[in-house]
């Protein structure tokens, strides 16, 4: 098997890890609030602790991993989120878990940018949709491997020792990466430094771009819909539509998995609408179609009563959405090129921004409504708004 291919699945598993890691507090939502006495707007602080670290943290996570190389940041910043994960279960109330979840967001910030750099340097332009479908769906498909990890774990053990055990997973993970992965010496974008491309020049163009702003303002208004799976969805599910716990399982994996077609299915299609038509079809097509369409979902969900309906259009909605990502992520290689891992970090900055808000606002909607089915309309609006702004990006423009 090729290098490229076995560090591609070494990607793909930690994919995986980072969403495990990410998902299991909100499967594990209901129990900890009721363990910790947590009210809802408590519980949206504690889902936006991590959001917030987490955006911070991706521009200078990808900028490292872009100047240092990526064997040694990216075993430090999954040994770094894997203690997190297990000091998690450590908890005694509202500001210890504060603390741990922003501490755990400094660590996980890393992992899409610094897979990003990877992929630009081990894959060709052809290729690099793909790769990116691949590493999302395997996100998607540790989200949907959570609740069946989690909860057997919370029956058999207690919410608290099954975050020590999903610690020790990424640290597995962590010493394997350090002892197999080297830098591309082949690559021609290996070398990063040089004096053309100080970072105060490189974030001058950056931001005297019009694309930059789109390209992250678009960002912005989709993360405020994918967080809402990532964090508020399987409480919402249990409170807000009166799923039982043996009922959860299904309903919050069936969203994921879809989520992980779509994602594999999105990029295959970038890259070979991009090949056949031009990169202007292949990014964005995918991506503003996609969106507009899971708005439409999103909004159903909301509108429709009933706990079937909700499942069907939140699954769908999350498929949907998802057909855009590895076109996304593309797009900061298009544009990008060996900055590829600041670029994505800087957008990834802008999506968890976008997190942080949709977590802060859907607890306090519903604390002050009584009503879980309100902010589902907010997103669906929010995913409006990004299929309007990813028409406007041009891929064939490069920033940088």
């Amino acid at each position: 098997m090729k290098k490229k291919n076995v560090i591609l699945i070494m990607l793909v598993i930690l994919g995986m890890v980072t969403f495990l890691d990410r998902i299991n507090i909100s499967v594990a939502g209901s129990s900890i609030m009721a363990d910790l006495n947590l009210s809802p707007a408590e519980w949206g602080w504690v889902q936006s602790a991590f959001i917030l670290s987490y955006g911070l943290m991706q521009i200078p996570m990808g900028a490292l991993g872009d100047r240092f190389g990526h064997r040694s940041i990216m075993a430090l910043i999954v040994l770094w989120w894997s203690l997190f994960t297990a000091f998690t279960g450590m908890a005694g109330g509202l500001v210890s878990l504060l603390v741990i979840r922003f501490m755990f967001g400094i660590g996980e910030a890393g992992s899409s940018p610094c897979s990003t750099g990877v992929i630009s340097r081990w894959f060709k332009k052809e290729e690099v949709g793909k790769a990116q479908g691949y590493v999302w769906a395997a996100s998607r498909m540790g989200g949907a491997l959570t609740p069946f990890v989690v909860i057997p774990m919370m029956v058999w053990v207690g919410w608290r020792s099954a975050f020590y055990l999903l610690g020790a997973v990424g640290i597995v993970w962590a010493i394997v990466w350090w002892l197999y992965y080297r830098e591309n010496s082949q690559s021609s974008q290996s070398s990063i430094s040089s004096p053309s491309s100080s970072s105060g020049s490189l974030w001058k163009r950056l931001v005297n771009a019009p694309q930059f702003w789109i390209l992250c303002v678009m960002y912005f208004f989709y993360a405020f819909g994918s967080w809402f799976f990532f964090s508020w969805f399987p409480t919402f599910m249990e409170l807000g539509r009166g799923f039982e716990k043996s009922e959860l399982t299904y309903a919050v994996a069936v969203p994921f998995v879809m989520s992980m077609i779509g994602n594999i299915s999105g990029g295959y299609l970038t890259d070979r609408l991009s090949a056949r038509y031009g990169l202007k079809v292949g990014r964005k097509a995918i991506g503003s179609v996609s969106l507009a369409i899971s708005a439409v979902c999103m909004f159903l969900a909301a509108f429709i009563p009933g706990k079937m309906a909700v499942f069907i259009f939140l699954s769908l909605c999350f498929g949907i959405f998802d057909l855009m990502l590895p076109s996304a992520w593309a797009l900061c290689i298009d544009l990008g090129k060996q900055h590829a891992g600041t670029l994505s970090g800087a957008m990834n900055t802008a999506g968890n921004l976008g997190g942080f808000c949709c977590g802060i606002l859907f607890g306090q909607l519903v604390q002050s409504s009584g009503n879980y089915n309100l902010p589902l309309y907010m997103i669906a609006g929010m995913l409006l708004i990004s299929a309007v702004l990813f028409a406007f990006i041009n891929p064939e423009k490069k920033i940088i």
